[in-house]
């Protein structure tokens, strides 16, 4: 049975360790999410938000996990007889193209071999038929710890094919990768706060353009409890449509007002050290998954070249030191491990999970 006054540290790919500081904003009292001491909270919080996104547009705050993120761009976004290009390159851009399918829409998809990077010259030859509304992005593809080339990507989209909307997941990116909404151009990009906002899971962020807001005053079907026009509608009052998980905002506050006053660029940089040292061990060790050049700095996926049985490892390190990282996902279970160093995590955390992962596999 669970110690609760021991949990195990987790360096999972989410939800990852939430510290002590950031638990204590959930335990503190609850407001009326319809008076004026919430829309304070929510007006700081979006504020924050938009500095740490560089945006000037919107954002809102869905009472969900990142995967209401999915529905919502593309319910808001996509017309009944338009078609969206999905390009998938794991498992979770895999399954953002079958939510889309699932939504009723016109889905056609990009894919690639899990492990590889969608480029901006497969994106290129795609739109160059003219046949597509909106395009889906994975940031930062969880499953194998790759980061998409999305600022080569924005460039060449805004160039060649502005009227085409793009929808990003930026799950395990957001905060922990730099991210310049306004500039990048996207339309929708959106993250849960249990990977690098390091707060436990039950909310989720999306940053939306003005165009998508005005795209979806005329579509159809854009369904209840993720209508932009509705959470439009309430931000003006600093609120939210429906009730919010607000204990979560209390802690996305207090973890806003630390980012913003380290500073962004650094917060990334802080991510990039954590992930050089993650990666120079697995290289020395083991392997990478993915290309070193698409390695992502907020987990790495490990390939699995010595053939260690991993969930054997893990349950050992969990045994003796009450801490968990992460096997495969999904069919590379057991062919990869997965290490998170994001969030609230340290460099010493990592030094001292590497150690125990050594010991343990000799």
């Amino acid at each position: 049975m669970l110690d609760w006054k021991n949990p195990p540290r987790l360096f999972i790919p989410g939800p990852v360790k939430v510290n002590e500081d950031v638990l204590q904003q959930l335990a503190r009292p609850t407001l009326g999410h319809r008076g004026k001491e919430y829309a304070q909270l929510h007006a700081k919080t979006t504020d924050m938000l938009k500095k740490a996104l560089f945006t000037e547009q919107n954002v809102f705050l869905f009472t969900s996990s990142g995967s209401g993120g999915w529905e919502a761009s593309i319910r808001n976004c996509v017309a009944p007889d338009e078609t969206v290009l999905c390009t998938c390159c794991g498992a979770f851009s895999d399954k953002w193209a079958d939510v889309a399918k699932s939504c009723g829409k016109n889905v056609e998809v990009l894919k690639v071999d899990w492990g590889k990077p969608i480029t901006s010259e497969m994106i290129d030859e795609k739109l160059s038929t003219g046949k597509y509304a909106g395009i889906t992005l994975i940031h930062n593809e969880t499953s194998t710890g790759l980061t998409n080339p999305v600022y080569e990507i924005s460039e060449m989209m805004k160039e060649k094919y502005p009227d085409v909307l793009v929808f990003v997941d930026s799950v395990s990116a957001m905060v922990g990768l730099p991210l310049h909404f306004d500039e990048l151009g996207w339309d929708v990009a959106f993250a849960s706060v249990q990977k690098a906002f390091a707060i436990p899971p039950g909310l989720a962020v999306a940053a939306v353009s003005n165009r998508a807001l005005e795209k979806s005053k005329n579509v159809a079907g854009r369904g209840y409890y993720f209508d932009f026009q509705q959470f439009a509608k309430r931000n003006e009052m600093n609120q939210t449509p429906t009730t919010p998980a607000i204990p979560h905002i209390m802690a996305l506050n207090y973890q806003c007002e630390k980012l913003l006053a380290e500073g962004m660029e650094n917060v990334w940089e802080r991510h990039k050290k954590m992930g050089d040292f993650v990666r120079s061990w697995a290289k020395e060790k083991f392997g990478l998954f993915c290309d070193e050049g698409y390695a992502s700095n907020t987990l790495t996926a490990v390939k699995n070249t010595r053939g260690i049985n991993v969930a054997e490892t893990i349950n050992a390190i969990g045994a003796k030191h009450n801490t968990i990282f992460g096997n495969g996902y999904g069919k590379l279970k057991e062919q990869t491990f997965r290490i998170a160093h994001m969030g609230d995590i340290t460099l010493d955390d990592l030094k001292e999970l590497l150690t125990w992962i050594d010991d343990e596999i000799g």
